[in-house]
């Protein structure tokens, strides 16, 4: 899908949404309906196209009884104010990334994705067993909402360049679009940093406001056009290791729900967690073939050294003074974090990095396809 095309689609399914939002008739007596405001453009492949699957599974798995009626970003508000929506009262729910709102407690950025931190896997581990979603939710208590996980990228790219690294010296002052914890980090190592929403990263590259920006991956990017504008990638990155999006709503009104469509809101998230991992894997490799066999794209798998550990040290002074300067509970999200991670990653580095290396040296079966 390219950026023409993409865009012309989105525009086409926003008019759509908006008519049929107008059209529509009455819920039947009894029914609830709730609106979900996003931080993605309609039909973005991946994220938009999975806020539209978490509403249509809830609608179809209460049979109706909650419907989930889905506002691209700009449709309803802008993308960055989603979670405002959702806490003012203009909509129910909400689909997006949580370090999005760091502004509003640093604690946040950790539900998302940490420089250096935990893989999907590792996060959706803390999560579910290790304590993770009581912190959380603790968080989002002094808002009035509840946070749900409800996917998951994997590690993403580390985003498009005008020309090649040679090192932290090229860096400096680079105006680059990075969000969340990771972008604190880059700002550390010399960056100036800013945080767009999806949409408006392409204008901002194209007017030159931006040096350079990353967003996901090659899916994603693909489809935003990124390689129309910049054609050096970096497609592995310590910024989000594992990221994850996020459902969020209104809880007095999740917990006023009769118990079983309470139940299918939170399991349509967990599914979604899992499936939309499986469609960026599916993806990512078949939008990157496009991009270099047919885009004119040329793809760095690692950063020079002196940025790979530039990024470390910088992400771990950053842990620190969150650890000793935080709030009371941004430092309990960061302690359970650390204390966490610390434990995970030996299952990740003595199990599943072992047999990747492996495979890689040792299983090439290029010649049976």
């Amino acid at each position: 899908m390219d950026r023409r095309s993409f865009l012309k689609t989105s525009a086409l399914g926003g008019s759509a949404a908006a008519a049929s939002t107008l059209a529509a008739p009455a819920v039947a007596q009894g029914n609830i309906t709730w609106r979900m405001v996003t931080t993605w453009p309609r039909n973005f492949p991946g994220l938009g196209t999975g806020a539209q699957r978490v509403a249509d599974r809830i609608t179809a798995a209460s049979d109706g009884s909650l419907t989930v009626e889905v506002f691209a970003a700009g449709e309803m508000v802008p993308a960055l104010q989603s979670l405002d929506a959702v806490i003012d009262g203009s909509a129910e729910m909400s689909h997006g990334a949580a370090y999005y709102w760091q502004n509003k407690s640093v604690g946040l950025s950790f539900f998302t994705g940490v420089p250096f931190g935990m893989t999907s896997r590792e996060l959706a581990a803390w999560v579910r067993y290790l304590g993770g979603q009581e912190i959380w939710d603790e968080v989002y208590d002094q808002f009035g909402v509840q946070g749900f996980l409800s996917g998951d990228t994997g590690t993403q790219a580390g985003g498009w360049f005008n020309e090649e690294l040679t090192g932290l010296d090229d860096i400096q002052g680079l105006r680059f679009r990075t969000p969340g914890l990771g972008g604190q980090v880059w700002q550390k190592m010399g960056a100036s940093v800013t945080n767009l929403a999806g949409g408006e990263i392409f204008q901002a590259l194209q007017s030159g406001a931006l040096d350079a920006a990353e967003f996901v991956g090659p899916y994603n990017d693909r489809a935003l056009g990124f390689h129309q504008l910049r054609k050096h990638y970096y497609t592995s990155s310590f910024n989000e290791p594992g990221l994850a999006t996020e459902v969020v709503v209104d809880k007095a009104k999740y917990q006023a729900l009769p118990a079983n469509l309470q139940a299918i809101v939170r399991d349509v998230c967990q599914a979604e967690y899992d499936q939309v991992p499986s469609e960026f894997y599916a993806n990512d490799p078949i939008a990157l073939n496009d991009l270099i066999e047919n885009q004119g794209v040329i793809v760095h798998k690692d950063w020079p050294e002196d940025i790979w550990q530039a990024g470390a040290e910088k992400a771990k002074e950053l842990l620190g003074e969150i650890l000793e300067g935080g709030d009371a509970l941004t430092q309990k999200v960061a302690r359970s974090y650390v204390e966490n991670l610390n434990m995970l990653r030996t299952r990740t580095e003595r199990t599943d990095l072992t047999y990747a290396i492996a495979r890689e040296k040792y299983f090439d079966i290029s010649d049976l396809g």
